[in-house]
């Protein structure tokens, strides 16, 4: 009988009550959180050659106001603003997941391979014509799939474990990255600069044909990751113990990473490979909430203010040149990346 207590007084001392989730602090950070992305989100909407005021693009998102101004606003402006919205919440949420999961802040779709992969495939379609009459979100789903596949399968030792998958997933993503290369080279003039215009991450010119299927991605993925989100806390405790108080690590560990690769594939596929977003959000919003791990809805809240308010400086910083969205937000993340290396080195667990 004494065997299962030390058991339980791990699990108690390392994993805070249920309750304890919904505590003020983060109820106060995620309603900040999501005010400030609709301030931000209605302010990109307002900026353009025609000029809107506040009011007038919050009146046009309810249906009201002029012809002119609903035309300008729901057709030409809201799909750029809801797909950098929707993959800010998206990249976000899938570093979310990979950083519980693998128990290491440094863990992204950017760090193995997931983006790398994703963007293989798109401008393989595009550069080659390699697509096969698939669209830009069907090859970046399935690039996503065959990357997440690869490091899974390589990262196999009966079973895997975080320390592998990001290990193997470095490897990964640079066979990826010099594809990539490879293929811009050897592309047309017009094909390489259409795939460089995409891998950069880019806002510009977006419609509904980008904004709908990630919208359709995010509503069913982003429920999915959160009703995983108590399993997924008992992975912080590792493999045994998790599987002492009746997780299917394995299989937890499997789920986790395919909805983080519906989620990263979608949004590259819709806004390109934005860089740091699925590194850093998780991790601010991390320390916003005072939480042990990165809490979903405040990643994904971080994750999407992070995008509108990048692209909105990448629109407005050099007037009369739109600057893709990418470039502000590597601007932005290098420095948190360089912070996270030092921290980790300063813990004894950069390696």
């Amino acid at each position: 009988m004494s065997a299962p207590f030390p058991v339980l007084r791990t699990f108690r001392l390392a994993v805070p009550p249920v309750s304890g989730v919904l505590r003020p602090r983060l109820v106060a950070v995620c309603a900040a959180l999501a005010a400030a992305t609709f301030l931000v989100f209605c302010w990109g909407v307002s900026v353009g050659d025609y000029p809107i005021g506040l009011t007038g693009v919050m009146k046009a998102l309810a249906g009201s106001g002029d012809p002119g101004t609903l035309l300008v606003v729901r057709e030409l402006r809201l799909p750029r603003a809801a797909a950098g919205l929707l993959a800010g919440v998206a990249f976000a949420l899938s570093g979310a997941l990979l950083q519980t999961m693998t128990r290491n802040p440094l863990a992204s779709p950017d760090m193995i391979g997931l983006i790398e992969g994703s963007g293989t495939a798109v401008v393989a379609g595009i550069v080659l014509g390699w697509d096969g009459g698939l669209s830009t979100q069907a090859l970046g789903l399935l690039g996503a799939l065959a990357t997440a596949l690869l490091v899974y399968l390589l990262a196999w030792r009966r079973g895997t474990t975080g320390y592998r998958i990001i290990l193997v997933g470095i490897g990964v993503s640079w066979m990826c990255t010099s594809a990539t290369d490879f293929l811009l080279a050897r592309g047309g003039r017009f094909e390489a600069q259409a795939a460089l215009g995409w891998l950069v991450g880019n806002l510009n010119g977006r419609d509904w044909a980008q904004a709908g299927p990630l919208a359709v991605a995010v509503a069913v993925l982003a429920p999915t990751a959160l009703l995983l989100g108590r399993l997924m806390r008992t992975l912080q405790l590792g493999d045994d113990v998790a599987t002492g108080l009746g997780t299917p690590v394995q299989r937890v560990r499997l789920t986790l990473l395919l909805t983080s690769v519906g989620l990263i594939a979608f949004a590259t596929a819709a806004a390109g490979p934005i860089a740091f977003v699925a590194l850093a959000a998780p991790q601010i919003a991390q320390r916003l909430a005072g939480t042990a791990w990165p809490p979903l809805v405040a990643s994904g809240l971080t994750g999407a203010l992070a995008v509108l308010a990048s692209d909105l400086v990448a629109r407005t910083l050099i007037p009369g040149l739109e600057l893709p969205v990418g470039i502000v937000t590597g601007v932005l993340g290098a420095p948190v990346l360089l912070w996270l290396l030092i921290r980790a080195n300063r813990a004894g667990s950069g390696g």
